[in-house]
């Protein structure tokens, strides 16, 4: 409604001399905070200056020139400088009923992307090293922001880029020879490939660990082999728990991939004049833009992240021509992407002001410190999730004590995945997070599992319905409760315009919990079956539940009918 009404006033300001986008105008509009205010309010102070006249003046002007020119406006009003507007609920109603029913899983969806490109990359864990909630952040971050992204109408591009090259394997390759048990690898790999770092990360062994890596960057037999191991034991580790948690994606990349092309970024870089020698390495003076002296290549003549990252990105324009390529990575790293967005545009790249760094803040320990593997204080993602399902299972249990063990084991899940994705997405993704899962899965308060029970509430709902044969599908009245849950649905596509500008999925996180909480103050105040609003109460309560399904969807979360 709110994209009707600002195209009343558009039209309406442009009489008056005022130029201001739909778009504008629609983030002037607001919601009154009483009912007997009207349903939108515009507020006309910022006009008072260009118009040289007083904001109620102004409001009344705006209404002699709207009069009755939207079927949708009943009534306007005008109050202290605010033009407030009085919609016909009923034909707002009707309209919105059959228009989420007849688009579904579609509705809130728009093609504000079409036929462009957007390139996300998130999870992109490290080779070699367990898969704990370090990287879960931007796992659960990313995968939202693309989906809100093809929502919004955009081709989207989803790319894992494991951390599959670096000094690192230097480490890894010197501790398995140094500390390595064949038996250990082959039972549990990824566990016993921790137990080394952790032991090799030490000073004393620094030095030997670099010529391990030079020896892979040079293509040594015994290093490729184990590097290959490593890589082929991690990718199938991760490919399994992106399975349980409903993670796809539609590229595997790596740093290795582009190892082959550091000779020519070299080249490139030195022949436009952007490379300088200092101390025997070669770096990339940005002391002119605040962002110091980016390492391009080491005395030793060994390549760094930047060296492949800024061959990856070039890669990918070349191969996806991206209209905005976001990298969903943590904050710590803001420094490291400025200056590689900086060289790529000194490069002459003019894309590279469309690369975006999306950062996230840390999950921290219960103690609110950092988990740090090379202390080995980590958590398993797959100790995580048994024991998020393990809590779902006992919740589920005390409700229906007699469901089936299959049953049980799939509600769970799903559960379980809700309680860990909602958990993180209800912060705003630049705020660090202390990670608790006992709160997470808790069924009442702000959690996951308390928005997918009612979702479940309303399926009850529908499945114990009876057709009714009562006439019509509103009554004259529409109850607050009614008023302030189709208001609340009507605000869907805003959110997710919003969520998608911003990069931001908290918004639609945040929605579903208002959503739901409104639905379950209605389900208090206003009896559905037997009533004599029937029809329309059931209307309303499935058209509730597809909004929440198709809200949740875009956090990545899924939907239960029962609990």
């Amino acid at each position: 409604m709110k994209r009707e009404i600002s195209a009343v006033l558009k039209k309406a300001l442009e009489k008056e001399g005022i130029g201001l986008s739909r778009e504008e105008i629609e983030n002037l509009i607001e919601i009154p905070p009483l009912i007997e205010m009207g349903d939108f309010a515009f507020p006309c102070f910022f006009l008072a200056s260009k118009l040289k006249k007083n904001p109620n003046e102004i409001a009344l002007k705006l209404k002699e020139i709207i009069g009755k020119s939207a079927r949708e406006i009943k009534n306007i009003q005008t109050s202290g400088g605010y033009l407030n507007f009085i919609v016909d609920k009923k034909m707002i109603v009707v309209d919105l009923i059959k228009e989420v029913l007849k688009e579904k899983d579609k509705y809130g969806s728009n093609d504000l992307g079409k036929g462009k490109k957007i390139l996300v990359e998130y999870s992109s864990p490290n080779i070699a090293k367990p898969f704990g909630i370090g990287h879960l952040r931007s796992t659960i971050i990313g995968n939202s922001i693309a989906n809100i992204a093809e929502f919004n109408g955009f081709k989207t591009i989803r790319m894992n880029y494991p951390g599959d090259w670096g000094t690192q394997f230097g480490k890894l390759m010197l501790g398995y020879k140094k500390f390595g048990n064949s038996a250990k690898l082959k039972k549990d790999p990824i566990k016993h490939l921790l137990e080394i770092y952790v032991k090799i990360n030490k000073d004393i062994y620094d030095e030997e660990s670099r010529e391990w890596f030079k020896k892979l960057e040079q293509g040594d037999k015994t290093a490729l082999e184990l590097w290959k191991k490593f890589r082929e034991m991690s990718l199938k580790d991760f490919e399994k728990l992106y399975s349980i948690i409903g993670i796809k994606f539609d590229v595997y990349s790596g740093e290795s991939m582009h190892n082959s092309e550091m000779a020519e970024i070299i080249k490139e870089l030195s022949k436009k004049n952007l490379l300088k020698k200092s101390e025997g390495a070669m770096i990339v003076d940005l002391k002119e833009f605040g962002l110091g002296v980016s390492l391009i290549q080491k005395t030793d003549g060994a390549s760094l992240y930047i060296t492949r990252d800024l061959a990856a990105a070039i890669n990918r324009y070349k191969k996806y021509k991206f209209d905005k390529m976001i990298y969903e990575v943590g904050q710590e790293q803001k420094h490291y992407f400025n200056q590689l967005f900086k060289i790529l545009e000194l490069m002459g790249y003019g894309w590279a002001k469309d690369c975006v760094h999306v950062y996230h803040g840390l999950y921290l320990d219960k103690d609110g410190k950092k988990f740090a593997t090379r202390k080995g204080k980590t958590i398993f993602m797959e100790d995580v999730i048994n024991k998020t399902k393990n809590l779902a299972e006992k919740e589920i249990k005390k409700r229906f004590p007699k469901i089936s063990k299959k049953e049980l084991e799939k509600r769970a899940q799903k559960v379980a995945i809700a309680a860990i994705f909602y958990g993180d997405l209800k912060t705003n993704r630049k705020n660090d997070m202390i990670f608790d899962i006992q709160r997470f899965v808790s069924f009442e308060g702000n959690t996951g599992p308390y928005i997918q029970y009612s979702y479940a509430r309303a399926s009850s709902i529908l499945k114990k319905a009876k057709k009714s044969k009562s006439a019509g599908l509103i009554s004259e009245m529409i109850h607050p409760k009614e008023i302030e849950l189709i208001k609340k649905i009507l605000q869907f596509k805003d959110v997710v315009l919003k969520s998608n500008e911003s990069l931001n999925p908290s918004l639609i996180a945040n929605y579903s919990y208002e959503l739901a909480q409104i639905f379950n103050e209605f389900y208090h105040e206003c009896p559905v079956i037997g009533n004599e609003n029937e029809i329309f109460r059931l209307k309303l309560v499935e058209v509730f539940r597809q909004v929440l399904k198709n809200s949740l969807g875009l956090l990545g979360i899924g939907v239960l009918k029962e609990m």
